[in-house]
């Protein structure tokens, strides 16, 4: 039997991507490609009547990369109504912190942007924060999980304060975090206050469907939760070795919580608990794009970037 062959065939994406990364009008190009494709607009009005400014000496484009729109008179450019808008860093440099932040399974760390693009470190620290803000899921229009959904939570960061505390992290100055995964599907984390009954179970149903068949391992904070959901509740019980019966376990959720912590300690090596949230928005984008390919991933992340911007409460 003839084995089926990967497809190997090359997004064209990834060969605009170096090119976006080196030259400043190529990474502008690319965003407004992927912001209006063919059809660019007034992001003022929305009228399709406008043109790129030209330099008025040398005819070539604006060095402002600035539009125009001949219905409102206003003046844009590709960066207005973006996580980028008001950003005085060059437009590659954002294409480059995008492709890595899209293509790094486990993070990529300011610093290393910061030697890569030869900026501050305060700059690459604005610049991710602010591809992360990008990557937030909506969760007022996102899909709620269905079918198995596996829920867990774990401790993410911190040190034990004393000597003989248990490794899962409760006494400790660990962050908890609650995950939901569905299966073959989507996956849901957050930060969570602690991990009673009361805050984990109303964690799950912010973000499971009703219909939805719950899965968990022994901890009690979970019981009495399948009689809310029309597909009940499972457990395996970890304390006496059973981590599978028939499809009842917690892998996925388990799986992708080892993600989270090698990225932590590998890449990061410590988050702080107020701004854990972030971190896991770039987390379960990733995770949620898995099936993508790179350049696909990229693109998606890019427009996921209109709309938002992320600001700051004045000291």
């Amino acid at each position: 039997m003839e084995k089926k062959r990967h497809n190997l065939s090359k997004s064209p994406l990834i060969e605009q991507i170096p090119a976006a990364c080196s030259n400043e009008l190529s990474a502008v190009e690319f965003f407004e490609e992927q912001r209006w494709g063919s059809n660019p607009c007034c992001v003022k009005c929305g009228s399709v009547e406008v043109y790129k400014m030209a330099d008025a000496k040398t005819g070539e484009r604006n060095s402002r990369y600035v539009w125009r729109c001949r219905d409102c008179k206003e003046q844009y450019t590709v960066r207005i109504g973006t996580v980028y808008e008001e950003s005085r860093l060059p437009m590659r440099h954002w294409a480059y912190a995008f492709w890595r932040a899209c293509t790094s399974k486990k993070g990529v760390a300011a610093l290393e942007i910061k030697r890569h693009c030869q900026i501050s470190y305060k700059s690459a620290l604005f610049l991710m924060n602010r591809i992360r803000f990008a990557m937030a899921p909506d969760l007022e229009t996102a899909p709620l999980l269905k079918g198995p959904v596996e829920v867990d939570e774990t401790y993410v960061g911190g040190k034990p304060r004393y000597r003989g505390i248990s490794k899962r992290g409760r006494g400790t100055s660990k962050t908890p975090v609650f995950a939901a995964v569905e299966r073959g599907g989507d996956i849901r984390r957050h930060v969570v206050a602690d991990v009673t009954g009361r805050t984990l179970k109303a964690a799950i149903r912010q973000v499971v469907d009703p219909r939805a068949r719950i899965i968990s391992d022994e901890n009690s904070a979970y019981n009495g939760i399948g009689k809310e959901f029309a597909g009940g509740h499972e457990s395996v019980c970890h304390s006496a070795r059973e981590y599978a019966r028939g499809d009842v376990n917690t892998n996925t959720a388990e799986s992708s919580f080892a993600l989270v912590k090698r990225g932590i300690i590998g890449v990061y090596h410590n988050v702080s608990r107020e701004y854990l949230y972030r971190y896991l928005w770039q987390f379960d984008f990733v995770w949620n794009s898995r099936k993508l390919n790179d350049g696909e991933r990229i693109v998606l992340a890019v427009k996921s970037a209109e709309g938002k911007r992320l600001m700051y409460k004045a000291a």
